[in-house]
Order: structure tokens, then sequence, then C-alpha cells
């Protein structure tokens, strides 16, 4: 067997982070959105430290020549100094030109420090709890909140330490104060530490170190069938919070002895200990109060009209003569929610189903599932419960629509349902099912800002197969070897999804071996699975260019001679969120192209209900062959992934493209503009 290399799957995460971190340092993007990217950093980092970090740590604790961890927190630590860099020597002077005066660790003058006093006990003083450190101390550090380590010199030599909460989110992180010269923005947690002898009258000398503990996020959940699924995931809520500590990031001049009491009183033995900068959570510069349009992306307005739906017919009527597709979030979103809309008061809808993955927040899909069900249709939703960080919504909405007469069903503890699907089924003689198929969410929030494709269609064979999906899923067991459901038309993980894209590749070797025409072009989140990898390396060697845009993670080590020398990786980060899953298979000259909520993890195709489906109306697939093609052609927010997981710059002339502008004027009309490009 083949001895093939890959990256590991974390460093390979944190590379994309720095692509993240490289728009923030971009002079190109407007000042606003490279704040934005910086809270996107930080945000990003925070999620890595409580779910991946414990696994790394544990890993290293059973095997020491494992140094995954030690080489993440090594690139975590030279991305943390750039941050710094970006923050202090870019941002900070670029928003004191527009007159907005950020004070990052700086002297508070005389008549700001009155401003801070008179907003300190107006605004601040009842949220703050000081709590005095000794051995008996109960106090718990909560997960990702901020407080302030002071040390306190008290008459007679004596020496105590006490912690003081920032009571965020009650307060803004951030206040602004308007001075003569322009508005000065302070943080929250310097007010406090301005105002801290206000709290320790007593002390002759104060001292102040801001600090921060992140907690493990991963649920406990036991595969039992006695305790209903959201009860049991709403105990294991409650717990998340105090879960075990992965990291403590201090402030850079916290004595030792007093850093190792911190970790003693506070049982943070098990947790890194990071030499931070002053500021903690940067995630909320998202929130820094200077938005304005002359420093944000220019507007691009939603395109309203979808090619193949002409009002004042039905969206039902129009998918009864041919496929739609809505490309999110250049094309309006008010299609999809027509479709749930008109499925819950159209007489001839008799039942729903749907999966919902991460419900928005007051999910107008939601609230026609409920009118449908109370207009007497049979409302069935598959709430996964599972979806990390959105337990909590998904669990309120799951009542809700309960409390209604929806019929709702959880995957197995050990299994997440991720396909995105949605099937109305009528009494009608020729078009009885009505369904669509998507790449990520049904959720309109989200989809304002991520891109993602979603197919509606009344393909019969296609949404009868759905319908045998949803019909084993109310069942709430693993699929099993005697489990066999036949899928011509969708891929199943769990069934036939992986299986099937072997075979899509081996037909592509199989031509390339009759010296035929092939190709192979993927857009991924995430590429892990090493059967897949392997496949696409053995397409390489075959002579198969294989074209890959992979988001995220990407395990695959490109243009490596007899591996991989004909397989190239972009990553493209810009405005919005690249989140579609697209396959293109050449097939000599008469290529197949599908579309999915499946990523190549191993959580996706071994541990997950996923679901790809093909594209079969000619229209829709070029249009989706046309923006792969922009895409990878991208020369301004692309870059590729070497053979050593840097992210490199594309070198483009001054008509380089950017795809995601590209597509936006693809899709509102501007066709023949477009290709000229190529």
């Amino acid at each position: 067997m083949e001895s093939f290399r890959y990256f590991n799957r974390d460093i390979s995460w944190l590379t994309f982070n720095e692509r993240v971190l490289m728009e923030a340092a971009n002079e190109a993007v407007p000042l606003m959105e490279r704040i934005r990217f910086l809270s996107i950093y930080s945000s990003n980092l925070d999620e890595f430290y409580r779910v991946r970090m414990p696994y790394l740590q544990k890993n290293a604790m059973q095997d020491a020549a494992n140094n995954a961890f030690l080489e993440a927190e090594a690139l975590v630590n030279r991305q943390l100094d750039e941050f710094g860099r970006i923050l202090s020597k870019s941002i900070i002077p670029a928003l004191s030109r527009l007159g907005f005066h950020f004070l990052y660790k700086e002297h508070i003058s005389e008549s700001i420090a009155a401003f801070a006093k008179h907003y300190f006990y107006t605004q601040i003083a009842g949220f703050l709890q000081p709590v005095y450190l000794n051995d008996k101390t109960s106090f718990f550090p909560e997960n990702n909140q901020i407080y302030i380590v002071v040390v306190l010199e008290l008459p007679n030599d004596r020496e105590k330490i006490a912690i003081v909460n920032i009571p965020v989110p009650q307060l803004d992180r951030f206040v602004k104060i308007k001075q003569p010269d322009g508005e000065y923005i302070i943080f929250l947690e310097d007010l406090i530490r301005c105002n801290l002898g206000a709290l320790f009258p007593d002390a002759i000398d104060i001292k102040a170190f801001n600090i921060k503990v992140t907690r493990d996020a991963e649920l406990d959940l036991l595969d039992e069938d006695g305790e209903d699924m959201a009860e049991q995931v709403e105990k294991q809520l409650s717990k998340r919070d105090f879960g075990l500590a992965t990291r403590m990031l201090y402030e850079p001049g916290l004595p030792l002895r007093h850093l190792q009491y911190i970790v003693n009183v506070f049982d943070l033995k098990k947790a890194s200990l990071v030499e931070g900068g002053r500021y903690h959570n940067l995630k909320d510069l998202s929130s820094l109060p200077v938005a304005s349009p002359a420093i944000s992306y220019p507007a691009w307005p939603t395109a309203q009209h979808l090619e193949g739906f002409e009002e004042p017919e039905t969206l039902f009527a129009a998918l009864t003569r041919r496929d739609l597709m809505v490309h999110a979030p250049y094309q309006t979103y008010d299609t999809i929610l027509r479709f749930f809309n008109e499925a819950a008061i159209d007489r001839s809808v008799q039942e729903i189903y749907t999966t919902m993955y991460r419900v928005a927040y007051d999910s107008k899909i939601a609230h026609a599932l409920i009118t449908a069900a109370k207009n007497g249709k049979k409302v069935t939703v598959l709430v996964e419960l599972k979806a990390r960080f959105d337990e909590a919504n998904n669990i309120r909405w799951a009542k809700k629509m309960k409390t209604a007469g929806v019929k709702i069903i959880h995957s197995v503890n050990a299994l997440k349902v991720h396909a995105k699907l949605a099937l109305a089924k009528r009494k009608h003689e020729t078009h009885a099912y009505l369904g669509l198929l998507a790449t990520g969410n049904l959720n309109e929030g989200t989809a304002r800002f991520y891109t993602d494709h979603i197919l509606l269609t009344a393909h019969p064979a296609m949404l009868k197969e759905a319908e045998q999906l949803f019909g084993f899923l109310s069942k709430k067991k693993k699929p099993e070897k005697i489990d066999v459901m036949s899928f011509e038309h969708l891929l199943v993980a769990q069934f036939n999804l992986q299986n099937r894209f072997i075979e899509l590749i081996d037909r592509e070797i199989d031509h390339a071996k009759s010296g035929l025409p092939t190709g192979i072009t993927i857009k991924l989140n995430n590429l892990e699975e090493e059967v897949l990898i392997n496949k696409l390396y053995e397409a390489s060697n075959a002579g198969i260019k294989v074209n890959l845009i992979v988001r995220s993670i990407c395990r695959l080590v490109p243009g490596v001679p007899g591996q991989s020398e004909n397989i190239r990786v972009k990553r493209i980060v810009d405005r919005y969120l690249e989140h579609g899953r697209v396959f293109i298979f050449h097939n000599n000259g008469q290529p197949e192209v599908f579309m999915g909520s499946a990523d190549w993890m191993n959580r996706n195709i071994y541990r997950r209900i996923e679901v790809c489906f093909p594209i079969y109306h000619e229209d829709l697939k070029q249009q989706l062959i046309d923006i792969l093609s922009l895409q990878w052609n991208d020369t301004v927010q692309a870059v590729w992934i070497d053979e050593r997981l840097h992210n490199v710059a594309i070198t483009a002339n001054s008509d380089g493209v950017r795809s995601q502008e590209a597509i936006y004027q693809y899709l509102t009309g501007a066709v023949e503009h477009i290709r000229k490009t190529f």
C-alpha cells in the first residue's frame, strides 16, 4: 500500500485563521471590515481552545512524540503577535485619523478620568462583585469571561489578592467619550481599573492584571433511549461553562507567585497558561462604536428576480415547470421563505418534512411550520439538538413547534443529522412532491453572509428518496448493515455517499487511462477523510487535473511528485463566508454536477447523515460551473495552499478577478462582462 502524506487537521485549521488575520492586515479592505476580521479571528481562536485544544492536550499526554499540541501553541503565539501588531500599529492609527481615538494601553487624561469616575458611579458600580481570594475561596471563573486580578498592598505590609468581574454583556464593552478634539473609545475594564480605589479604599497600592479562562465545550451525551434527548442536552448545557479549563490567558507583568496562586485557587493545573496581551475577548471588536458606510464594504443589493419564476405565478406552480436555484446571499432568500409559507397555506399540501440544523433566532421558517400544523397539515421536523453552540436555541424552537402540533424528531446521540432538505407532499395527480435541497442551513439569519446554493425541485424520484430518508430518520436509530435503502439520485452518508464519490473519481481515472478528457473540481469547507483524499491522490497519479477550493481544514498535501503533482488547492476569504459544497466531474465532456451538505471530514462521512444531490437542469448546472470557474480564477481574495501548508498570495495583474464580486455581477445580469475576463 502506498504511503501518502497528510497535513495535520488542527494545524491546517489554524492556517485558515491565519488567512482571516491576513484580511485584517490588508489595507485594501475597508477599515471597519478589517476590525471585523480581527473579531472573527479572536472568536475562532476561542472556539479552537474550547473544542480542539482539549483533544490535542490529551494526545500530547498520551504520546510524548506527538508535537501537534506544541506546534499549535507556537503557531497561535506567532499569530497573536501579528494580531497585536495589526491592531496597535495599523488599525488604531487609522481610527485616529478619522477622529476616533481608541485608548489601547494609553494614558488616560484628567478630563477623561473625570468622565470615567462619573460613569463608574452611575453605570458600572452596581454590577461589580469583588471577591478576596484565599485557599477556601469558592469563586469559579466562568468560561471566556474577563476578570481583573487585583494585587493589594495593605497597611502593615499585608498583601491580598482579589478578583473583580467585568460586567459584559450586561454593559457595553466599549464606552464612547466625546471630547473637543474628537471621540475617545475606552474599554469597560479600563474604566473599572481607573476606579479600583473606590472598591478597595484601604489599599496603599493597587496593581491590576486582566485574565480569562477558556473551558472545554464538549457535551457528555449518553446513547440511551430512556432519557429524552432534549432533557439530556439541556442538563449538559447547564454544565458546559463549568467544564475543564483548557487555557488561562493572563496579562504580562503578573508576578509568577501570584500566577501560581491563582492556578491553585481556581484549580487550573491542567490548563495552558498563556501570557497574552492586556485585552482579551477581542471578538467584541465587532461592536466597536465607529460604524460608518465610509469604512464598510459598499452595499451589494440582493437580487430579487429569480430566473424561471415570475409573479403573480406561485412558486409551487413554477416548480412544476422547471427546477430553480437560489444562490445566497447574492439572491433573495425570500424565495426559500416563500416555499415554506406556500406549503403552510396551500390546501393541496398534506404533509411537510424538513431538517433544521441551526435554527434562526426568530425563525420565519419555524413560524411557517407552526402555522402549517395549526392549519391541519402533518408536519414533521428533525431538529438537530447537537449543533454545537446552537443547542439552546434549537431546543427552544423544538418545544415551541411541538406545542403547536409539529411532530419533532431528534437524531440518536451518537449521530448528527446535518442534511439540509425539505419536502412538501401534495394531493396532486402529477406533481405530488415539491422539495428543496441545500448546501447550508435553512436559516434566514446566516443566509445574509454565508454563500450557499439551494435547489428547489419537483423531481419525483429524487424527492421520493428524500421521503424514504425521512421515514428512516423518524425511527431514531443509527444505520446498520441490515438497513438497505436504495438511492439512485441522492448521495446519503452512512449509505452510499462515500462509495458514490469513489465511483465518480474512478470513472475519471478510467477515462484518463483511455486517453479521454478528464477533470475534477471540488469546493468544500473542510477536507480531512483519508479514503477520499487517497482517491484524489490516485486521480492525480493518473494524470487528472484536480482543482480544489477548500476554505478551512485541508489535510491533502498538494504538489508532491508521485502523490499530488496534479492537484492544486485554493482558499478564498472575503466579505461573505464561503460555505457551499459543490462537486464537478468532467465525464468526457458531459459534466456531472453535485451539491450538498457534506464536507469530506471523518465526522461527515462516518458519523452524520449528510445528503448530496445531482443537478439535472442544464441551465442550473452551467450556472454552478460558471460560479466555480469564477472562484477558481480568483486572483484577489484567493490564496494557494502550498505543500508546506502556507497561504501563498496569487500575483494578479490589474484585471484581477475578485470572485464574490464577479459572482454578484454574474447573478445580477452582467454575464457578458464576466465571461470576457477569461
